[in-house]
C-alpha cells in the first residue's frame, strides 16, 4: 500500500536498496541527529556544550533529579554526568543536595541562574520544535510525540548507557 498503511501480511518496513531506509532505528537515529544540530548551534551559542544543554532541559520543570536518572534523561554515562555537573554547579547552573530518607543519594536541580538560561533555551527550543513540526499539521504532530512517548514508555532504559549508544 502506498498510503502509509499496512496490510497483515506486508511488513512495515517497504523494500528498497539499502535496509537502513526502512529500519526503525536508523530512522530516528537520522532525525534526532538531523533536527538537533540544528538546534545544537543556538545551544552553543549560549556558551553550553550538548551535554550541558540535555542536563539543564531534563531539569527544567523538574524539582530534582538523582545523578542516575540525569544520566539516563541525558543520554550520557554516569561518569560523565557527574564531571558535567561538577563544571555546572561551579558556573552556578545546578547545585546537588542530599536527600532526606536516603543521605547517600544526592539530587540535582537548577538555581535561579540555571532557571534563567532554561527559561530562555527551552522557549527557543519550542519554537525550534514549533518550526520542524509545521510542515507535518498540528494533528499529526501530536500524533507524532504521543507515539514516541508510547514507544519510549515500551522500552525503557534497563541500565546507565554507555557512551555512544
Amino acid at each position: 500500500m502506498t498510503d502509509g498503511t499496512t496490510t497483515e501480511n506486508e511488513p512495515l518496513a517497504q523494500s528498497s536498496a539499502r535496509f537502513v531506509d526502512g529500519y526503525l532505528a536508523y530512522l530516528l537515529a537520522q532525525a534526532s541527529s538531523r533536527i538537533s544540530r540544528e538546534f545544537h548551534r543556538e545551544v552553543e551559542a549560549a556558551g553550553l556544550s550538548v551535554t550541558e544543554w540535555r542536563v539543564l532541559a531534563s531539569l527544567f520543570g523538574s524539582e530534582g533529579e538523582s545523578i542516575g536518572t540525569l544520566a539516563q534523561l541525558a543520554l550520557t554515562k554516569q561518569p560523565t554526568l557527574s564531571k558535567v555537573v561538577q563544571r555546572m554547579e561551579a558556573d552556578g547552573l545546578v547545585e546537588r543536595t542530599g536527600v532526606r530518607h536516603d543521605r547517600r543519594q544526592t539530587l540535582v536541580r537548577l538555581t535561579r541562574k540555571g532557571r534563567g538560561l532554561g527559561d530562555s533555551l527551552c522557549a527557543r527550543a519550542l519554537r525550534h520544535q514549533q518550526a520542524v513540526l509545521e510542515p507535518f499539521g498540528h494533528d499529526n504532530a501530536a500524533l507524532l510525540i504521543g507515539m514516541l512517548k508510547d514507544l519510549i514508555a515500551l522500552h525503557p532504559p534497563a541500565a546507565p548507557l554507555a557512551d555512544g549508544e
